[in-house]
């Protein structure tokens, strides 16, 4: 409370009067008092009371202020202050619509602050600040309530790669402008950096030498290189001084902010130039490639490449070799994709070292055992065997029968009956079975066949048809030396073109797809020919004249294409 001080003895000679004259100067004396006391300034205050959404404070005024509770409470929500604690705090204003005097705890904390904000520009000094938020352009930076604008160029002398990790961080700062007015404050941490980057340049300055190893930050990197933070200067370490094997770009061995140990290669005390090296750190791998990998040796490497040609496999820091993909596997390769993936760790065989041409030829398929070596062990001729169809092709399909083993069906011996293309019988994925026809493991090649499991239509032939014998077919092609007819599945004959009823005006009476009945001529179960007549009835006595004239052009062997069939039977007719 404001102090009054009471002259006791004029009171005593004239009671009635100095009581008047004691009021009035108790009321001259408070009203001084307010006056000293003036809207917006920081006074000191007594808390009297807390409630349970505000604190009561005596500022020795007619009436008590009112705080709210909220700016009181740490981040438990606990209040931070108790009854007949002082405090600082802010006369907002003197009397507030329900006859309070309104004061701000907060409000006197932020004029504080641009107290402090005021003196560091004053002064060149700093201010203590947290990273907050991360906005457009930059950042906001809390100066206990105050928020600052940290411009993106203002916060390292390094580029900033993690935004999120400045968030929280407690930071010295400059202030570069600020307007109390305008509620608005401009920050830099970056002028701070650079002032001390100063000092450490002087200092690095002293210490380098060509041949030392240095520590540094890399702090930018380009298609060329990269360039390092040896503490107040940088260096250069080039593209081809980082590894002693082949790299494209900087980014396949340092990333920004990467902390590295790098030997001063160059120094240029009068220009302030340095030349860094990495891989002068360590030895030179090729230097005795020859005894640490001999030939016929096995390794273990990562791929880190693939090409269309093989895989680049990195054996140690700066040392490579290829795998062709020749020597990938024993089956053969489209791309070295179906065999491996980069990143993944394989076991190799050294197959060739040039340590001058800096040049390993390694092989893949070699540390493996050949599937070919016993296969026709496992598989002999007649064996059956059952695969997916994996490949179709115009001359036949490929099935996976093995682990890295496919086998073929040539198109003549998926079936018996005449197949023009495989896709006729087979699609992609099909499982089916087949029978081992032959291997060959120097070339690599499995045969098989599908219609070795069908009845062979040729067996015993010449007991189901005889000379003489009338039977029906289903006509499959029609050519100039005449028509072949379907007796069953598999089995065809061959009507010569004279033996063919013609019509005077509309030539050769029979088309593709028509039934007719036809007269066994000859059957020749060895050379697959079956000769055949369609001639009328009355026609029949000169037929047999002619039967042995028209067995030498009728037998064109089933399975032929017809462009064979055509020219082979065209020479007879000539004949």
């Amino acid at each position: 409370m404001w102090g009054v001080k009471i002259d006791m003895v004029t009171m005593e000679d004239n009671p009635e009067t100095q009581t008047a004259d004691v009021e009035m100067d108790f009321q001259q004396l408070y009203e001084q008092s307010l006056t000293k006391l003036k809207e917006g300034e920081l006074v000191k205050g007594t808390v009297v009371q807390i409630t349970k959404d505000s604190v009561v404070v005596d500022i020795g005024c007619k009436s008590e202020g009112v705080i709210s509770l909220d700016e009181f409470l740490d981040k438990n929500g606990q209040p931070t202050v108790a009854p007949g604690e002082e405090i600082s705090i802010l006369l907002e204003k003197w009397e507030d619509e329900r006859g309070y005097v309104r004061l701000s705890k907060r409000k006197a904390e932020q004029l504080k602050v641009w107290d402090e904000i005021a003196k560091a520009v004053e002064d060149e000094s700093t201010i203590e600040g947290i990273v907050s938020q991360c906005i457009k352009g930059g950042f906001y930076v809390d100066f206990q309530g105050i928020m600052a604008f940290l411009p993106n160029s203002q916060v390292d002398i390094l580029p900033v790669l993690s935004t999120e990790k400045l968030i929280g961080q407690k930071f010295d700062f400059s202030v570069i402008k600020f307007s109390k007015a305008k509620n608005n404050v401009i920050v830099s941490r970056r002028v701070l950096l650079e002032k001390e980057r100063v000092g450490l340049r002087e200092e690095t300055l002293k210490n380098i030498k060509e041949g030392t190893l240095v520590q540094g930050i890399v702090k930018n990197i380009t298609d060329y290189g990269a360039f390092v933070d040896l503490g107040g200067i940088d260096g250069l370490l080039h593209l081809t001084d980082m590894t002693w094997g082949k790299v494209t770009h900087p980014t396949q061995v340092v990333n920004l902010g990467d902390t590295i140990t790098v030997k001063v290669l160059k120094f240029d005390e009068e220009n302030s130039k340095i030349s860094l090296g990495l891989k002068q750190t360590k030895d030179d791998p090729w230097g005795n490639v020859s005894e640490n990998y001999p030939v016929n040796s096995k390794a273990k490497g990562k791929v880190m490449n693939l090409t269309d040609y093989g895989a680049f496999v990195e054996l140690e820091d700066g040392l490579e070799g290829l795998i062709h993909i020749s020597e990938m596997s024993w089956t053969k390769l489209r791309h070295p994709s179906q065999k491996l993936k980069v990143g993944s760790e394989v076991e190799v065989m050294v197959l060739d070292v040039d340590g001058d041409s800096k040049r390993i030829s390694l092989g893949l398929k070699q540390v493996e055992p050949n599937p070919w070596d016993d296969l026709d062990t496992k598989y002999p001729k007649g064996t059956k065997v059952s695969g997916i169809v994996k490949n179709i092709t115009d001359f036949g399909i490929f099935i996976g029968v093995d682990e890295g083993i496919d086998g073929l069906i040539h198109i003549s011996d998926l079936s018996w009956k005449k197949v023009k293309h495989p896709t006729e019988i087979y699609k992609k994925g099909d499982k089916i079975e087949a029978v081992v026809l032959n291997i060959d493991n120097k070339t690599q090649r499995f045969s098989l066949s599908t219609k070795l499991l069908e009845k062979n239509p040729w067996e015993n032939v010449e007991e189901r048809y005889q000379p003489g014998m009338i039977c029906s077919g289903k006509v499959t092609g029609v050519a100039d030396f005449g028509a072949f007819i379907e007796l069953e599945v598999g089995l065809e004959g061959l009507i010569h073109i004279s033996e063919i009823q013609r019509d005077k005006d509309q030539g050769t009476d029979i088309s593709v797809g028509d039934t007719v009945e036809v007269e066994i001529l000859n059957v020749d179960s060895q050379e697959k020919k079956i000769g055949l007549s369609i001639r009328k009835p009355d026609e029949d006595s000169t037929t047999e004249a002619k039967a042995t004239d028209t067995e030498e052009v009728t037998g064109s062997e089933v399975g032929e294409t017809e462009e064979a069939k055509t020219e082979g039977s065209e020479e007879e007719s000539k004949d």
